[in-house]
C-alpha cells in the first residue's frame, strides 16, 4: 500500500527577510527617517548594551548603556554649544527606563551644577547644589526642591541649617550671621523667621560686628516663654488650615 507524505510547509519569504533585517549585536551607524542615528549594540531590533545616540533636531548626544531601547545604566548626555561649536556635558550618571535615576551630576551652566541623587528625572534624595551666585545647598531633595534637612551656605559665609519644605526654610532652623557675629534659632515659615532667639555668636571674629552686643535677657524662664510662643504659633497655623 503506498504511503503518502505531507511536504513541510515553507515559511513565507517575508518572514525570512524580516529575520535577516532584525538587528542583533554590534552595528555601524543606523539612521532613522528623521535623521537621528545610533552606533552600538542591538538585541531583538532594540538598542541594548553600549551605544551612542545622536538626535538631529537638538544636536544632543548620549553615550552609554541601553536596555531594550531605553537609556538604562551609566551614561553621559551632551549638547552642542552654539557659541563655541563644541559639545558641553549636561549630565553624567545613572539612568533607568530612559530617565535620570541614581547618582548623577547635572550641569545647568558654567558655574552652576548639582551632584547627588535623582529619581524620575528629578533631584530626589541627598544632593549638593552649586549656584552661579556662589551659594551652596547641601541636604535632602524632593521633586527638584530642597525638602527635609539641609544647609544653605551663602557666598558671604552666612549659613542656614535646618528644615526645608517646597524649597523654602520651613520648621526649626538656625541662621548663622557670621558677618555680624550673631545666631538666630527658631521657627521659620516660607523663608520668614516667625519666632526664636537671637544671641551673639563669634562676634569678636566677625568682619562687621554689630555696634552693640545683645543685652542679657532678664526673663526668669526664657526657654519656657519661647516654647509657649512656638506652641501658640503652631496652634494658630493649624486653625488657619
Amino acid at each position: 500500500m503506498p504511503i503518502s507524505k505531507c511536504r513541510p510547509k515553507s515559511e513565507p519569504l517575508w518572514k525570512a527577510w524580516d529575520q535577516k533585517a532584525q538587528k542583533n549585536g554590534p552595528r555601524h551607524q543606523v539612521f532613522a527617517v528623521n535623521g537621528d542615528h545610533y552606533v552600538g549594540k542591538w538585541k531583538d531590533n532594540m538598542k541594548h548594551g553600549k551605544g551612542t545616540q545622536v538626535w538631529r533636531k537638538n544636536g544632543a548626544i548620549y553615550e552609554g548603556d541601553w536596555k531594550f531601547g531605553k537609556r538604562d545604566g551609566y551614561g553621559t548626555l551632551s549638547l552642542s554649544d552654539q557659541e563655541t561649536g563644541k559639545y558641553r556635558r549636561v549630565y553624567s550618571g545613572w539612568w533607568k527606563g530612559d530617565k535620570k535615576c541614581g547618582y548623577g551630576i547635572q550641569f545647568f551652566g558654567p558655574k552652576e551644577y548639582y551632584e547627588g541623587d535623582w529619581c524620575g528625572n528629578q533631584r530626589s534624595g541627598w544632593g549638593r547644589m552649586y549656584y552661579s551666585n556662589g551659594d551652596i545647598y547641601e541636604g535632602q531633595w524632593r521633586n527638584n526642591k530642597p525638602e527635609g534637612e539641609g544647609m544653605l551656605r551663602l557666598k558671604n559665609g552666612n549659613r542656614y541649617e535646618g528644615n526645608w519644605q517646597r524649597g523654602m526654610k520651613n520648621g526649626l532652623g538656625r541662621f548663622f550671621h557670621l558677618d555680624h557675629g550673631q545666631l538666630f534659632e527658631g521657627l521659620w515659615v516660607d523663608n520668614i523667621a516667625k519666632c526664636g532667639t537671637m544671641i551673639d555668636w563669634g562676634r569678636d571674629e566677625a568682619p562687621k560686628p554689630t555696634q552693640f552686643s545683645i543685652p542679657e535677657v532678664k526673663i526668669l524662664d526664657p526657654d519656657g516663654v519661647l516654647a509657649e510662643a512656638l506652641a501658640t504659633f503652631k496652634k494658630t497655623q493649624e486653625e488657619g488650615d
